[in-house]
């Protein structure tokens, strides 16, 4: 979906324009995030375009399956997204020190709004830093491999303090504070 910001302006200024379609986003999201994304489903988008004081605002809801690597195995994790979004479009820089610090405000360029692209961006946005697939919610083993493997945090805490022996060439250094407790 593409529009004009001036052809927005001066047909839907008392008339909001309203939008419901189905777009395919999976080539250009999985050329532009291709670490981030391994597949997706078309993306349906449905809302209203309208225009206040001059600004367009693009009020959307977005659904979409979207399939994306597990955080620590990279097995693929199926992931429904399912988000509203609110964006604000100006042509002129200087508009966005009216808006507040938490909206969303591009300023339009070539007097084009790319909302596929704004729409591709908010989805990737959607995706969690530390995602799992079902198997290693459920406790499946970490993966290992040649002189290497996962461990936990409880693991690793575990690990490390088996670990802290003192070196023998300090340990005479304890005698020092006798009235502290080992730590």
């Amino acid at each position: 979906m593409k529009w004009s910001l001036t052809e927005l302006r001066k047909n839907h200024r008392n008339d909001p324009l309203p939008f419901d379609e189905t777009l395919d986003l999976k080539a250009d999201l999985m050329e532009r995030f291709s670490d981030d994304v391994l597949d997706l489903s078309p993306v349906h988008a449905k809302g209203i375009v309208s225009v206040v004081d001059g600004d367009v605002v693009v009020d959307a809801r977005v659904t979409a399956d979207l399939t994306v690597p597990s955080s620590r195995s990279l097995a693929p994790v199926d992931l429904p997204v399912d988000f509203n979004m609110t964006e604000f479009y100006v042509s002129d820089p200087a508009a966005t020190q009216r808006f507040e610090k938490t909206d969303v405000v591009m300023v339009v360029k070539d007097d084009e709004i790319d909302f596929d692209k704004a729409i591709g961006d908010n989805i990737i946005l959607q995706i969690p830093m530390h995602i799992l697939s079902d198997a290693e919610k459920q406790g499946e083993q970490m993966p290992t491999g040649d002189d290497w493997e996962v461990v936990s945090e409880a693991d690793l805490a575990k690990v490390e303090k088996e670990n802290q022996s003192v070196d023998p060439r300090l340990a005479k250094l304890k005698d020092f504070f006798p009235d502290q407790d080992d730590q």
